[in-house]
């Protein structure tokens, strides 16, 4: 589908470190300067998911296919990035096109790795970084509104909702606060909606720890929970170096041994890719034969001709019907013919609204 999260933070706080953990595909610089990323670094990772693979022990196909995330490692941003300070007109145009948030904070003590801002402050890092985005929005904001109070002589009603929208993104940004923590009602969004603003978007933070908080946070990550406590937002405690580290662990054995001494289940990033996915309100639904086992990913509230369009824009343009298998159904009969023979196997038209975890076989004819 081609959504992407964007790793966002000021100079040396982790980014790239976690960026080479998490993308399968690209490896960005990660160096104890300023400005070491200045084209931001793509790539994909894979979404781990259990059921995947539990699907597959079952139908033993020939291929395994995850679904997978676009990862952006966007350069540090600095005070008065709104102001194209630290090519800041550069950085915040990289960010305006992700579709999602994650902002890494530094929470630990190192006097090796330089730092701009004086002592370790988490929760004023983060209001850095809030306030650039929200006067660069607040700039967008101000034009449209300049615009649209021009056009209110002409009585026109859909201008003057827009208007009084403008006027509420205005007052709020105004207060230092983000467009995300504005309630606006679905109506009400279109008339932001060409303006990409960047504090609308989700935002998921990433507190990078020192080796020996990785399992219970310290202070200053706890300073930064309790920051974001009112924006409904998820923390990810982690260690990056560690995060990498595991990454480039080819053998299988060797990366058990080393979450082992660790005390890890699995990677902290697994719940961090995991945790972006859902920022953007994604599902996963699945295809399961022998040819492949594969997971497909979709807007949550999807309905079933949507779905199949994923696969194929001629599944949904010729959508007949779609044969579903809820994934625990499947898990427990063991396999398709037995969850059929069980009255498990249901035949859903288009109306139906994919959840998470089915198993899906589509008909169609073109």
């Amino acid at each position: 589908m081609g959504l992407q999260a964007g790793i966002v933070g000021l100079p040396n706080v982790g980014k790239s470190t976690l960026f080479n953990a998490v993308s399968n595909s690209a490896k960005a610089q990660a160096s104890n300067y300023r400005f070491c990323t200045i084209e931001p670094n793509t790539g994909l990772v894979d979404v781990p998911d259990e059921r995947l693979h539990k699907l597959s022990d079952l139908v033993k196909p020939h291929r395994i296919v995850p679904t997978q995330l676009g990862i952006v490692d966007i350069a540090g941003l600095v005070r008065g990035a709104s102001k194209g300070e630290g090519l800041g007109n550069k950085f915040l145009a990289n960010i305006r096109e992700v579709d999602a948030i994650v902002h890494v904070i530094r929470c630990f003590e190192d006097e090796n790795i330089l730092r701009d801002e004086g002592a370790i402050n988490p929760v004023g890092d983060k209001e850095i970084i809030d306030t650039e985005l929200q006067l660069k929005d607040l700039e967008s904001v101000e034009k449209k509104f300049s615009r649209t109070e021009k056009l209110l002589k002409t009585a026109d009603p859909k201008v003057k909702a827009e208007y009084e929208v403008l006027k509420r993104c205005k007052e709020h940004l105004e207060k230092g606060r983000s467009i995300r923590e504005l309630d606006l009602a679905k109506e009400d969004r279109p008339a932001i909606a060409d303006l990409f603003l960047l504090t609308e978007k989700p935002v998921l933070y990433v507190a990078n720890v020192d080796e020996a908080s990785m399992h219970t946070g310290n202070k200053y990550s706890e300073a930064l929970q309790a920051a974001v406590a009112g924006e409904n937002a998820q923390v990810i405690i982690m260690n990056n170096s560690i995060e990498a580290q595991i990454a480039e662990m080819e053998d299988p054995a060797d990366r058990e041994l080393f979450m082992e001494e660790y005390k890890m289940k699995e990677p902290a990033l697994n719940k961090l890719i995991r945790s972006a996915y859902k920022l953007l309100n994604l599902a996963t639904y699945f295809t399961a034969g022998v040819q492949e086992v594969r997971a497909w990913t979709i807007h949550e509230g999807w309905k079933a001709p949507q779905a199949a369009s994923v696969i194929h824009t001629d599944f949904e343009k010729g959508f007949i019907k779609a044969e579903v298998i809820a994934y625990n159904d499947f898990i427990q009969y063991g396999s398709e013919a037995a969850a059929r023979d069980n009255g498990k196997l249901r035949i859903e038209g288009k109306e139906y609204v994919v959840k998470d975890g089915d198993v899906m076989h589509f008909r169609f004819n073109v």
